[in-house]
């Protein structure tokens, strides 16, 4: 997969989401992570694909299309987490345990990237929201 066409991926899942059906924007999202060049593109590439859909605002119950969104969102960034250790791979993978229902490895995701983050910079954003992450298990 090249940037391009994961640049033109994007602009249609975005276009379908704010066409209101979100469920195929969902579906777009499952297929996308699932491709298996997906996880060829640079990590900062996909992080800013992954992002749109773990760290977008909603309300209500998640529907089984969100939820197998987040299941495929697992793969790449397992391989984010485990070869670039960064916090912010670990604030979204454990948002995508904890919307699969799994809060015990979604609170020791969140305190793994609270401890890298606390090292990097103990004042960041992200170090405030890992908190609230937490604390809200």
């Amino acid at each position: 997969m090249t940037k391009d066409e994961l640049v033109a991926a994007v602009k249609a899942i975005v276009a379908v989401s704010r066409s209101g059906d979100h469920d195929a924007s969902f579906r777009a999202y499952r297929e996308l992570f699932q491709r298996p060049g997906f996880t060829t593109l640079r990590p900062e590439d996909q992080r800013a694909t992954l992002r749109l859909l773990i760290l977008a605002k909603r309300s209500g119950a998640a529907g089984a299309d969100l939820v197998e969104a987040h299941r495929a969102a697992l793969g790449p960034l397992t391989e984010l987490v485990s070869s670039l250790n960064d916090p912010e791979d670990y604030e979204m993978l454990g948002i995508c345990h904890l919307l699969l229902g799994n809060e015990q490895g979604a609170s020791n995701i969140f305190k793994t990237g609270l401890q890298l983050e606390r090292e990097r910079s103990p004042q960041s954003d992200l170090c405030g929201r890992l908190m609230t992450r937490l604390s809200s298990i």
